[in-house]
Protein backbone atom coordinates (compact mmCIF):
# COMPACT_ATOMS: atom_id res chain seq x y z
CA UNK A 1 0.00 0.00 0.00
CA UNK A 2 1.23 3.56 -0.52
CA UNK A 3 0.96 3.81 3.54
CA UNK A 4 3.93 1.15 3.83
CA UNK A 5 6.20 3.45 0.97
CA UNK A 6 5.24 7.14 2.53
CA UNK A 7 5.89 6.08 6.13
CA UNK A 8 9.37 4.13 5.25
CA UNK A 9 10.10 7.87 4.14
CA UNK A 10 8.68 10.85 5.98
CA UNK A 11 10.68 12.11 8.76
CA UNK A 12 10.31 10.61 12.50
CA UNK A 13 8.73 13.25 15.35
CA UNK A 14 12.47 13.16 17.03
CA UNK A 15 13.60 14.56 14.01
CA UNK A 16 11.49 17.11 13.76
CA UNK A 17 11.33 18.06 17.72
CA UNK A 18 15.44 18.64 17.39
CA UNK A 19 14.45 21.50 14.97
CA UNK A 20 14.48 24.67 17.04
CA UNK A 21 12.32 26.86 14.23
CA UNK A 22 8.95 24.03 15.33
CA UNK A 23 10.02 24.12 18.65
CA UNK A 24 6.35 26.60 19.37
CA UNK A 25 4.68 23.40 17.19
CA UNK A 26 5.36 20.29 19.85
CA UNK A 27 1.68 19.94 20.83
CA UNK A 28 0.78 19.72 17.32
CA UNK A 29 3.73 17.13 17.12
CA UNK A 30 2.24 15.08 19.03
CA UNK A 31 -1.22 14.96 17.83
CA UNK A 32 -1.80 11.74 16.17
CA UNK A 33 -4.17 13.57 13.12
CA UNK A 34 -1.37 15.08 11.88
CA UNK A 35 0.69 11.78 11.27
CA UNK A 36 -2.11 9.60 9.23
CA UNK A 37 -1.32 8.71 5.96
CA UNK A 38 -4.20 9.20 3.39
CA UNK A 39 -5.44 10.07 0.42
CA UNK A 40 -5.88 13.22 1.17
CA UNK A 41 -3.66 13.74 4.17
CA UNK A 42 -0.40 13.41 1.72
CA UNK A 43 -1.77 14.68 -1.33
CA UNK A 44 -2.48 18.34 0.46
CA UNK A 45 1.14 18.00 2.52
CA UNK A 46 3.12 17.29 -1.00
CA UNK A 47 1.15 20.66 -2.00
CA UNK A 48 1.99 22.66 0.71
CA UNK A 49 5.51 21.22 1.33
CA UNK A 50 6.42 21.50 -2.64
CA UNK A 51 4.75 24.99 -2.93
CA UNK A 52 7.04 26.71 0.05
CA UNK A 53 10.19 24.81 -1.57
CA UNK A 54 10.05 27.46 -3.88
CA UNK A 55 9.50 30.58 -1.75
CA UNK A 56 12.52 32.86 -1.53
CA UNK A 57 12.54 33.38 1.85
CA UNK A 58 14.39 31.97 4.77
CA UNK A 59 12.23 29.48 7.55
CA UNK A 60 10.08 28.19 4.81
CA UNK A 61 9.43 24.87 7.68
CA UNK A 62 7.46 27.37 10.05
CA UNK A 63 4.55 28.10 7.40
CA UNK A 64 4.47 25.33 5.86
CA UNK A 65 3.94 23.20 9.30
CA UNK A 66 1.25 26.14 10.09
CA UNK A 67 -0.46 25.28 7.48
CA UNK A 68 -0.31 21.71 7.21
CA UNK A 69 -1.92 21.97 10.71
CA UNK A 70 -4.72 24.68 9.69
CA UNK A 71 -5.82 22.27 6.53
CA UNK A 72 -5.42 18.83 8.73
CA UNK A 73 -2.58 17.48 6.56
CA UNK A 74 0.41 14.93 7.49
CA UNK A 75 2.75 17.42 8.61
CA UNK A 76 5.98 15.43 8.76
CA UNK A 77 5.39 15.07 4.88
CA UNK A 78 4.82 19.00 4.34
CA UNK A 79 8.04 19.70 6.84
CA UNK A 80 10.11 17.09 5.15
CA UNK A 81 9.26 18.50 1.38
CA UNK A 82 10.80 21.90 2.44
CA UNK A 83 13.66 19.99 2.43
CA UNK A 84 14.01 19.69 -1.05
CA UNK A 85 15.71 23.49 -1.30
CA UNK A 86 19.05 23.38 0.68
CA UNK A 87 22.40 25.10 0.17
CA UNK A 88 22.79 23.29 -3.21
CA UNK A 89 19.60 23.00 -4.83
CA UNK A 90 18.56 26.87 -3.81
CA UNK A 91 20.32 29.21 -6.17
CA UNK A 92 19.10 26.98 -9.23
CA UNK A 93 15.70 26.90 -8.18
CA UNK A 94 15.82 30.60 -7.41
CA UNK A 95 17.49 31.55 -10.65
CA UNK A 96 15.52 29.71 -12.72
CA UNK A 97 12.41 31.29 -10.94
CA UNK A 98 13.90 34.98 -11.60
CA UNK A 99 14.83 33.96 -15.45
CA UNK A 100 10.78 33.23 -15.94
CA UNK A 101 9.49 36.34 -13.82
CA UNK A 102 11.63 38.59 -15.77
CA UNK A 103 10.55 36.79 -19.14
CA UNK A 104 7.09 37.41 -17.79
CA UNK A 105 7.46 40.84 -16.85
CA UNK A 106 9.30 41.67 -20.04
CA UNK A 107 12.43 42.43 -17.98
CA UNK A 108 16.17 42.36 -18.33
CA UNK A 109 17.60 39.27 -16.62
CA UNK A 110 21.13 39.93 -15.42
CA UNK A 111 23.64 36.96 -14.74
CA UNK A 112 24.47 36.66 -11.18
CA UNK A 113 27.72 36.73 -10.15
CA UNK A 114 29.53 33.86 -8.59
CA UNK A 115 28.06 33.87 -5.11
CA UNK A 116 24.46 33.61 -5.72
CA UNK A 117 23.29 34.57 -2.21
CA UNK A 118 25.43 37.90 -2.39
CA UNK A 119 23.95 38.52 -5.79
CA UNK A 120 20.90 38.17 -4.37
CA UNK A 121 21.26 40.37 -1.30
CA UNK A 122 23.04 42.85 -3.37
CA UNK A 123 20.21 43.34 -6.44
CA UNK A 124 17.27 42.21 -4.32
CA UNK A 125 15.31 45.28 -4.34
CA UNK A 126 15.52 45.04 -8.11
CA UNK A 127 15.36 41.73 -8.90
CA UNK A 128 12.59 41.12 -6.19
CA UNK A 129 9.61 41.58 -8.54
CA UNK A 130 10.70 38.61 -10.93
CA UNK A 131 11.75 36.56 -8.55
CA UNK A 132 9.04 36.24 -6.45
CA UNK A 133 6.36 36.00 -9.69
CA UNK A 134 8.36 32.89 -10.56
CA UNK A 135 8.96 31.27 -7.34
CA UNK A 136 4.99 31.60 -6.94
CA UNK A 137 4.02 30.28 -9.74
CA UNK A 138 7.00 27.66 -10.20
CA UNK A 139 5.31 26.55 -6.75
CA UNK A 140 1.90 26.68 -7.27
CA UNK A 141 2.73 24.48 -10.33
CA UNK A 142 4.36 21.95 -8.25
CA UNK A 143 2.05 21.98 -5.96
CA UNK A 144 -0.85 21.36 -8.37
CA UNK A 145 1.61 18.47 -10.45
CA UNK A 146 2.12 16.84 -7.21
CA UNK A 147 -1.96 16.90 -5.66
CA UNK A 148 -2.80 14.89 -8.44
CA UNK A 149 0.23 12.94 -9.07
CA UNK A 150 -0.42 11.36 -5.44
CA UNK A 151 -4.23 10.93 -5.95
CA UNK A 152 -3.52 9.05 -9.43
CA UNK A 153 -1.14 6.84 -8.01
CA UNK A 154 -3.19 6.66 -4.71
CA UNK A 155 -5.96 5.57 -6.35
CA UNK A 156 -4.34 3.45 -9.23
CA UNK A 157 -2.49 1.42 -6.24
CA UNK A 158 -5.84 0.46 -4.55
CA UNK A 159 -7.74 -0.29 -7.53
CA UNK A 160 -4.98 -2.97 -8.16
CA UNK A 161 -5.02 -3.94 -5.00
CA UNK A 162 -8.63 -4.73 -5.01
CA UNK A 163 -8.32 -6.39 -8.73
CA UNK A 164 -5.54 -8.78 -7.78
CA UNK A 165 -7.57 -9.89 -4.38
CA UNK A 166 -10.98 -10.49 -6.98
CA UNK A 167 -8.94 -12.26 -9.21
CA UNK A 168 -7.78 -14.47 -5.89
CA UNK A 169 -10.79 -15.20 -4.96
CA UNK A 170 -12.22 -16.44 -8.61
CA UNK A 171 -9.19 -18.92 -8.92
CA UNK A 172 -10.69 -22.49 -8.82
CA UNK A 173 -9.43 -25.31 -6.78
CA UNK A 174 -6.72 -28.17 -7.83
CA UNK A 175 -9.67 -30.24 -8.33
CA UNK A 176 -12.11 -27.94 -10.09
CA UNK A 177 -9.26 -26.84 -12.72
CA UNK A 178 -8.34 -30.49 -13.51
CA UNK A 179 -12.20 -31.36 -14.52
CA UNK A 180 -12.88 -28.37 -16.03
CA UNK A 181 -9.82 -28.64 -18.15
CA UNK A 182 -8.68 -32.62 -18.65
CA UNK A 183 -6.44 -31.39 -22.12
CA UNK A 184 -4.03 -29.61 -19.92
CA UNK A 185 -3.67 -33.24 -17.53
CA UNK A 186 -0.20 -34.34 -18.23
CA UNK A 187 -0.43 -37.63 -21.14
CA UNK A 188 2.79 -39.69 -19.31
CA UNK A 189 2.02 -40.41 -15.43
CA UNK A 190 4.51 -41.97 -13.49
CA UNK A 191 4.04 -45.24 -13.19
CA UNK A 192 3.61 -46.45 -9.51
CA UNK A 193 6.51 -48.46 -7.74
CA UNK A 194 5.65 -52.31 -6.75
CA UNK A 195 4.81 -53.22 -3.62
CA UNK A 196 6.91 -54.86 -0.88
CA UNK A 197 4.45 -57.75 -0.60
CA UNK A 198 4.70 -57.93 -4.69
CA UNK A 199 8.77 -58.30 -5.31
CA UNK A 200 8.74 -60.97 -2.16
CA UNK A 201 6.24 -63.05 -3.58
CA UNK A 202 7.97 -65.54 -6.98
CA UNK A 203 6.37 -65.61 -10.33
CA UNK A 204 4.52 -69.05 -11.27
CA UNK A 205 6.35 -71.12 -13.36
CA UNK A 206 4.65 -72.03 -16.25
CA UNK A 207 2.90 -75.39 -17.52
CA UNK A 208 5.80 -76.66 -19.36
CA UNK A 209 8.33 -75.76 -16.91
CA UNK A 210 6.71 -77.60 -13.77
CA UNK A 211 8.41 -80.61 -12.06
CA UNK A 212 6.99 -83.95 -13.43
CA UNK A 213 4.81 -86.24 -10.86
CA UNK A 214 6.68 -88.02 -8.52
CA UNK A 215 6.42 -91.85 -10.18
CA UNK A 216 4.68 -94.70 -7.51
Amino acid sequence: MPRKFFKRYMPRPERLLKEKSLGFLSKQLADPGLWTLTRRSVAGAFSIGLFFAFMPMPFQMIPAALLATFFRVNLPIAVGLVWVSNPLTMPPMLYASYLFGSWLLDLPAHAPTDNMWEWIHERFSHIWQPLLLGSVIFGGLAALISHLAVRLMWRWHVANSWSKRRNLKRLPSPETFALTHPELEPTHRPQSKPSASTEATPAAKPKAEQDPPASG
